[in-house]
């Protein structure tokens, strides 16, 4: 399947553990079996940056689920 037919949305993670001192945005590709992650990875110290650094990709927040991960902060789009 190309990447024109899928989704594709950045998660942002507040300190996971993995990246235990960083924001972290993940990208993530949806299509019809479901999400599957990417390499795409964009840290930082500060929240506002990635904030900062998915809007000017054009992109739109959606706030976290109840249902999401406690690291969930929000999913862009």
């Amino acid at each position: 399947m190309s990447e024109q037919t899928q989704l594709s949305m950045w998660t942002i993670y507040d300190r996971p553990s993995d990246f235990p001192n960083d924001y972290v945005a993940r990208r993530w590709l949806v299509h019809t079996l479901g999400p599957e992650p990417t390499g795409d990875v964009l840290r930082s110290s500060s929240l506002q940056t990635l904030r900062v650094a998915l809007s000017m990709r054009g992109l739109h927040v959606i706030p976290r689920s109840s249902e999401d991960d406690p690291v969930v902060v929000e999913t862009w789009l």
